[in-house]
Protein backbone atom coordinates (compact mmCIF):
# COMPACT_ATOMS: atom_id res chain seq x y z
CA UNK A 1 0.00 0.00 0.00
CA UNK A 2 2.01 3.26 -1.11
CA UNK A 3 -0.48 5.63 -0.71
CA UNK A 4 -3.28 6.01 1.71
CA UNK A 5 -6.45 8.61 3.06
CA UNK A 6 -5.68 10.53 6.38
CA UNK A 7 -8.23 13.07 7.40
CA UNK A 8 -6.95 16.51 9.00
CA UNK A 9 -8.04 19.04 10.80
CA UNK A 10 -6.49 21.98 9.45
CA UNK A 11 -8.30 25.11 11.11
CA UNK A 12 -11.69 25.34 12.85
CA UNK A 13 -14.69 23.67 11.23
CA UNK A 14 -12.26 22.90 8.12
CA UNK A 15 -11.83 18.87 7.89
CA UNK A 16 -10.40 17.62 4.68
CA UNK A 17 -9.53 14.16 3.50
CA UNK A 18 -6.23 13.66 1.57
CA UNK A 19 -4.13 10.58 0.06
CA UNK A 20 -0.80 10.96 0.87
CA UNK A 21 2.64 8.31 -0.17
CA UNK A 22 3.33 6.31 2.75
CA UNK A 23 6.22 7.48 5.03
CA UNK A 24 9.18 5.53 5.83
CA UNK A 25 8.22 3.20 8.78
CA UNK A 26 10.54 4.63 11.43
CA UNK A 27 12.94 1.88 13.36
CA UNK A 28 10.98 -0.98 15.83
CA UNK A 29 7.76 0.21 14.18
CA UNK A 30 5.09 -1.86 13.50
CA UNK A 31 2.18 -0.86 10.77
CA UNK A 32 -1.39 -0.72 12.05
CA UNK A 33 -4.30 -0.85 9.88
CA UNK A 34 -6.89 1.44 11.74
CA UNK A 35 -10.42 -0.38 11.66
CA UNK A 36 -11.89 1.72 14.49
CA UNK A 37 -11.81 5.38 15.36
CA UNK A 38 -13.98 6.38 18.81
CA UNK A 39 -15.04 10.07 18.36
CA UNK A 40 -15.54 12.17 21.57
CA UNK A 41 -16.22 15.47 22.64
CA UNK A 42 -12.55 16.69 22.72
CA UNK A 43 -12.55 15.87 18.72
CA UNK A 44 -15.80 18.07 18.08
CA UNK A 45 -14.28 20.46 19.69
CA UNK A 46 -10.77 21.07 18.40
CA UNK A 47 -12.64 20.73 15.25
CA UNK A 48 -14.21 23.81 16.08
CA UNK A 49 -11.56 25.95 17.98
CA UNK A 50 -13.28 25.65 20.95
CA UNK A 51 -10.00 23.47 21.70
CA UNK A 52 -6.27 24.64 21.75
CA UNK A 53 -4.42 22.57 19.54
CA UNK A 54 -2.02 23.57 16.14
CA UNK A 55 -3.10 23.15 12.89
CA UNK A 56 -3.15 20.58 10.57
CA UNK A 57 -3.93 17.61 13.16
CA UNK A 58 -5.50 14.13 12.70
CA UNK A 59 -8.44 13.75 14.72
CA UNK A 60 -9.56 10.75 17.04
CA UNK A 61 -8.26 10.03 19.89
CA UNK A 62 -9.49 5.84 20.66
CA UNK A 63 -8.84 3.80 17.65
CA UNK A 64 -8.39 -0.03 17.41
CA UNK A 65 -6.58 -2.08 14.26
CA UNK A 66 -5.34 -5.01 13.24
CA UNK A 67 -1.14 -5.60 12.56
CA UNK A 68 -0.73 -5.34 8.24
CA UNK A 69 2.55 -6.66 8.08
CA UNK A 70 4.47 -9.83 8.97
CA UNK A 71 6.74 -9.39 12.08
CA UNK A 72 9.12 -11.03 14.06
CA UNK A 73 7.39 -9.83 17.34
CA UNK A 74 5.13 -13.23 18.28
CA UNK A 75 3.22 -10.82 20.43
CA UNK A 76 2.06 -8.83 16.99
CA UNK A 77 1.52 -11.31 14.49
CA UNK A 78 -0.25 -10.11 11.17
CA UNK A 79 -3.96 -9.47 11.68
CA UNK A 80 -3.41 -9.26 15.57
CA UNK A 81 -6.01 -6.84 16.87
CA UNK A 82 -4.63 -3.92 18.85
CA UNK A 83 -5.55 -1.12 20.81
CA UNK A 84 -3.56 2.15 20.18
CA UNK A 85 -2.77 3.76 23.26
CA UNK A 86 -3.65 7.44 23.10
CA UNK A 87 -0.89 8.93 25.93
CA UNK A 88 2.51 8.12 25.45
CA UNK A 89 5.40 9.39 27.46
CA UNK A 90 7.38 12.21 25.44
CA UNK A 91 10.91 10.96 23.58
CA UNK A 92 13.59 11.96 25.79
CA UNK A 93 15.62 14.18 23.96
CA UNK A 94 19.33 12.98 25.12
CA UNK A 95 21.96 16.51 25.34
CA UNK A 96 18.84 18.96 24.46
CA UNK A 97 18.00 21.28 27.20
CA UNK A 98 14.66 20.04 28.41
CA UNK A 99 11.71 22.62 28.04
CA UNK A 100 9.65 21.77 31.62
CA UNK A 101 7.20 23.90 30.05
CA UNK A 102 6.26 21.31 28.03
CA UNK A 103 3.74 18.30 29.44
CA UNK A 104 5.42 15.03 30.10
CA UNK A 105 3.01 13.13 28.15
CA UNK A 106 1.96 13.28 23.92
CA UNK A 107 -2.11 13.03 23.65
CA UNK A 108 -3.23 11.66 20.44
CA UNK A 109 -5.17 13.05 18.42
CA UNK A 110 -4.70 16.47 20.63
CA UNK A 111 -0.72 17.70 21.21
CA UNK A 112 0.11 15.22 18.26
CA UNK A 113 -1.77 13.57 15.58
CA UNK A 114 -4.54 10.98 15.96
CA UNK A 115 -5.38 7.70 14.35
CA UNK A 116 -8.43 8.97 11.88
CA UNK A 117 -6.49 7.06 9.22
CA UNK A 118 -6.11 4.44 7.15
CA UNK A 119 -2.94 3.50 8.52
CA UNK A 120 -0.57 4.83 11.84
CA UNK A 121 3.17 3.43 12.27
CA UNK A 122 3.51 2.40 16.31
CA UNK A 123 5.96 1.36 18.77
CA UNK A 124 5.15 -2.02 19.95
CA UNK A 125 4.98 -0.54 23.76
CA UNK A 126 2.22 2.23 22.06
CA UNK A 127 0.07 -1.31 21.61
CA UNK A 128 -1.48 -3.79 23.45
CA UNK A 129 -3.38 -7.43 22.02
CA UNK A 130 -7.33 -6.97 21.98
CA UNK A 131 -8.26 -10.76 23.47
CA UNK A 132 -10.59 -12.49 21.08
CA UNK A 133 -13.11 -12.58 23.56
CA UNK A 134 -13.55 -8.74 23.47
CA UNK A 135 -15.24 -7.04 20.88
CA UNK A 136 -13.62 -3.67 19.03
CA UNK A 137 -16.39 -1.50 20.73
CA UNK A 138 -15.88 -2.60 23.93
CA UNK A 139 -12.07 -2.11 23.50
CA UNK A 140 -12.22 1.74 22.60
CA UNK A 141 -13.32 2.51 26.31
CA UNK A 142 -10.58 0.76 27.50
CA UNK A 143 -8.97 4.04 28.30
CA UNK A 144 -11.88 5.09 30.14
CA UNK A 145 -12.07 1.92 32.28
CA UNK A 146 -8.03 2.36 33.14
CA UNK A 147 -8.65 6.17 34.11
CA UNK A 148 -11.43 5.43 36.48
CA UNK A 149 -9.77 2.46 37.78
CA UNK A 150 -6.90 5.11 38.42
CA UNK A 151 -9.09 6.90 40.71
CA UNK A 152 -11.27 4.86 42.35
CA UNK A 153 -7.53 3.27 43.53
CA UNK A 154 -6.54 7.04 44.85
CA UNK A 155 -9.55 6.58 47.07
CA UNK A 156 -8.32 4.36 49.01
CA UNK A 157 -10.54 1.84 50.62
CA UNK A 158 -13.91 1.68 50.05
CA UNK A 159 -15.42 -1.00 50.69
CA UNK A 160 -19.23 -0.53 51.78
CA UNK A 161 -18.74 3.25 51.82
CA UNK A 162 -20.33 6.19 49.64
CA UNK A 163 -18.82 7.44 47.47
CA UNK A 164 -20.03 10.77 45.38
CA UNK A 165 -19.21 10.84 41.72
CA UNK A 166 -20.01 13.95 39.95
CA UNK A 167 -20.49 13.89 36.01
CA UNK A 168 -22.57 11.53 34.21
CA UNK A 169 -21.14 11.17 31.26
CA UNK A 170 -19.62 7.89 29.60
CA UNK A 171 -16.57 8.12 32.53
CA UNK A 172 -18.74 8.93 35.85
CA UNK A 173 -21.53 5.74 34.65
CA UNK A 174 -18.03 3.31 34.02
CA UNK A 175 -16.48 4.83 37.28
CA UNK A 176 -19.75 4.09 39.24
CA UNK A 177 -19.77 0.33 37.87
CA UNK A 178 -16.26 -0.23 38.97
CA UNK A 179 -17.29 0.94 42.24
CA UNK A 180 -20.33 -0.97 42.47
CA UNK A 181 -17.89 -3.80 41.51
CA UNK A 182 -15.77 -2.82 44.23
CA UNK A 183 -18.65 -3.17 46.83
CA UNK A 184 -19.04 0.17 47.73
CA UNK A 185 -21.65 2.52 47.09
CA UNK A 186 -21.66 5.68 44.58
CA UNK A 187 -23.74 8.30 44.68
CA UNK A 188 -23.66 9.98 40.93
CA UNK A 189 -24.34 13.69 40.95
CA UNK A 190 -25.39 15.88 37.45
CA UNK A 191 -27.24 18.70 36.43
CA UNK A 192 -29.20 16.89 33.49
CA UNK A 193 -31.49 14.71 34.96
CA UNK A 194 -31.94 12.54 31.09
CA UNK A 195 -28.30 11.90 31.91
CA UNK A 196 -29.08 10.76 35.78
CA UNK A 197 -32.09 8.29 34.02
CA UNK A 198 -29.88 6.69 31.59
CA UNK A 199 -27.27 6.04 34.82
CA UNK A 200 -30.49 4.67 36.25
CA UNK A 201 -31.10 2.50 33.75
CA UNK A 202 -26.96 1.32 33.80
CA UNK A 203 -27.62 0.04 37.20
CA UNK A 204 -26.63 3.20 39.22
CA UNK A 205 -29.39 2.81 41.91
CA UNK A 206 -28.19 6.35 43.92
CA UNK A 207 -28.50 9.53 41.38
CA UNK A 208 -28.82 12.94 42.52
CA UNK A 209 -29.36 16.10 41.02
CA UNK A 210 -26.96 18.67 41.56
CA UNK A 211 -29.73 21.61 43.03
CA UNK A 212 -30.35 23.35 46.20
CA UNK A 213 -31.71 20.11 47.95
CA UNK A 214 -27.95 17.87 47.20
CA UNK A 215 -27.20 17.60 50.49
CA UNK A 216 -30.11 17.03 52.26
CA UNK A 217 -30.07 13.91 49.40
CA UNK A 218 -26.61 12.79 50.17
CA UNK A 219 -27.95 12.76 53.85
CA UNK A 220 -30.93 10.67 53.15
CA UNK A 221 -28.28 8.06 51.55
CA UNK A 222 -25.41 8.18 53.56
CA UNK A 223 -27.62 8.35 57.16
CA UNK A 224 -27.41 11.36 57.75
CA UNK A 225 -23.77 11.87 57.13
CA UNK A 226 -21.72 13.26 54.00
CA UNK A 227 -19.97 10.98 51.39
CA UNK A 228 -16.48 9.17 52.39
CA UNK A 229 -14.76 10.30 49.60
CA UNK A 230 -15.36 11.75 45.60
CA UNK A 231 -14.71 11.55 42.50
CA UNK A 232 -15.41 14.68 39.66
CA UNK A 233 -15.08 14.01 36.64
CA UNK A 234 -13.32 16.89 34.43
CA UNK A 235 -15.06 17.43 31.11
CA UNK A 236 -18.58 16.12 32.62
CA UNK A 237 -20.70 19.47 30.86
CA UNK A 238 -22.46 21.57 33.68
CA UNK A 239 -21.47 20.99 36.74
CA UNK A 240 -19.61 22.85 39.20
CA UNK A 241 -16.16 21.87 40.66
CA UNK A 242 -17.23 22.93 43.92
CA UNK A 243 -19.82 20.41 44.49
CA UNK A 244 -17.29 17.49 45.14
CA UNK A 245 -16.06 19.30 48.56
CA UNK A 246 -19.63 20.76 49.54
CA UNK A 247 -20.51 16.89 49.44
CA UNK A 248 -17.81 15.09 50.92
CA UNK A 249 -17.10 14.26 54.72
CA UNK A 250 -13.73 15.78 56.49
CA UNK A 251 -10.39 14.89 56.00
CA UNK A 252 -11.85 12.22 53.08
CA UNK A 253 -10.73 12.39 49.58
CA UNK A 254 -11.24 13.78 46.51
CA UNK A 255 -9.94 12.67 43.07
CA UNK A 256 -10.45 15.03 40.33
CA UNK A 257 -9.99 13.15 37.11
CA UNK A 258 -10.47 12.95 33.19
CA UNK A 259 -8.43 13.82 29.69
CA UNK A 260 -9.84 16.74 29.35
CA UNK A 261 -7.64 19.90 29.51
CA UNK A 262 -8.79 21.72 32.49
CA UNK A 263 -8.62 25.31 32.69
CA UNK A 264 -11.21 26.45 35.02
CA UNK A 265 -9.63 27.79 38.37
CA UNK A 266 -10.48 25.60 41.46
CA UNK A 267 -11.58 27.11 44.42
CA UNK A 268 -10.06 25.55 47.14
CA UNK A 269 -11.14 27.50 50.52
CA UNK A 270 -13.49 25.08 51.55
CA UNK A 271 -11.56 21.59 50.40
CA UNK A 272 -8.80 23.56 52.96
CA UNK A 273 -11.03 23.85 55.79
CA UNK A 274 -12.59 20.82 55.90
CA UNK A 275 -8.74 19.26 55.33
CA UNK A 276 -9.39 17.49 52.22
CA UNK A 277 -7.03 15.25 50.22
CA UNK A 278 -6.92 16.67 47.40
CA UNK A 279 -5.75 14.21 43.91
CA UNK A 280 -5.46 14.48 40.40
CA UNK A 281 -5.88 11.46 37.61
CA UNK A 282 -5.22 12.22 34.24
CA UNK A 283 -3.30 9.07 32.68
CA UNK A 284 -4.40 5.50 32.07
CA UNK A 285 -2.03 1.95 31.85
CA UNK A 286 -2.37 -2.05 32.71
CA UNK A 287 -5.17 -2.27 29.77
CA UNK A 288 -5.11 -6.02 30.08
CA UNK A 289 -6.74 -5.23 33.40
CA UNK A 290 -9.25 -3.32 31.99
CA UNK A 291 -9.95 -5.53 29.46
CA UNK A 292 -10.31 -8.12 32.13
CA UNK A 293 -13.42 -5.50 34.11
CA UNK A 294 -15.10 -5.35 30.24
CA UNK A 295 -15.11 -9.59 29.85
CA UNK A 296 -16.37 -9.95 32.96
CA UNK A 297 -18.57 -7.36 32.67
CA UNK A 298 -17.61 -5.77 36.23
CA UNK A 299 -18.27 -2.80 33.85
CA UNK A 300 -20.90 -2.98 31.44
CA UNK A 301 -19.67 -0.55 28.68
CA UNK A 302 -22.97 -2.46 26.32
CA UNK A 303 -25.38 -0.38 27.79
CA UNK A 304 -24.01 2.39 25.44
CA UNK A 305 -25.29 2.10 21.85
CA UNK A 306 -22.91 2.14 19.77
CA UNK A 307 -23.20 4.67 16.39
CA UNK A 308 -21.08 3.34 13.18
CA UNK A 309 -20.32 5.74 10.97
CA UNK A 310 -18.25 5.58 7.69
CA UNK A 311 -15.00 7.95 7.54
CA UNK A 312 -16.92 9.93 4.67
CA UNK A 313 -19.38 11.41 7.25
CA UNK A 314 -16.91 13.12 10.01
CA UNK A 315 -17.43 16.07 8.99
CA UNK A 316 -21.08 15.99 9.03
CA UNK A 317 -20.86 14.03 12.23
CA UNK A 318 -19.09 17.47 13.57
CA UNK A 319 -20.88 20.39 12.31
CA UNK A 320 -23.94 17.98 13.77
CA UNK A 321 -22.21 17.88 17.35
CA UNK A 322 -21.35 21.73 17.34
CA UNK A 323 -25.01 22.24 17.20
CA UNK A 324 -26.15 19.83 19.77
CA UNK A 325 -23.13 19.72 22.24
CA UNK A 326 -25.51 18.39 24.65
CA UNK A 327 -25.43 15.04 22.88
CA UNK A 328 -27.22 11.54 24.31
CA UNK A 329 -25.28 10.28 26.49
CA UNK A 330 -26.33 6.72 25.85
CA UNK A 331 -24.33 6.87 22.25
CA UNK A 332 -21.17 6.78 21.72
CA UNK A 333 -20.18 7.18 18.32
CA UNK A 334 -17.57 4.75 16.05
CA UNK A 335 -15.92 5.87 12.62
CA UNK A 336 -15.47 2.63 10.57
CA UNK A 337 -12.48 2.77 8.36
CA UNK A 338 -12.89 -0.77 6.68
Amino acid sequence: MNEWKVWKINGPRSLACTEQSAPAIPEKSLRVRVTKVFLSGVDAAIYRGDLKAEYPIVPGRFAVGIIADETDNLLFEKGTRVLLHTFRPRPYKGTEKVDFSEDESIVCGQTEDGFLSDFVYADPCDLTPIPDVLSDERALVAHYVSLARSAVEHLGQCKGQHIAVIGANVMGILTCQLLIYQQAAPILIDTDPSRLEFARKCGIYYTLPADENLLDGVANITGGRLASGAIYVIGAPGNDHKIPFRVSAEKSTTVLCGFVPDSEKYSLDLALRKQLTLQFVHTVSEFETAFNLLFTHAVDAGCFRAITIPAEKVGAFFETYESHPEHDVSEVNIVSLI
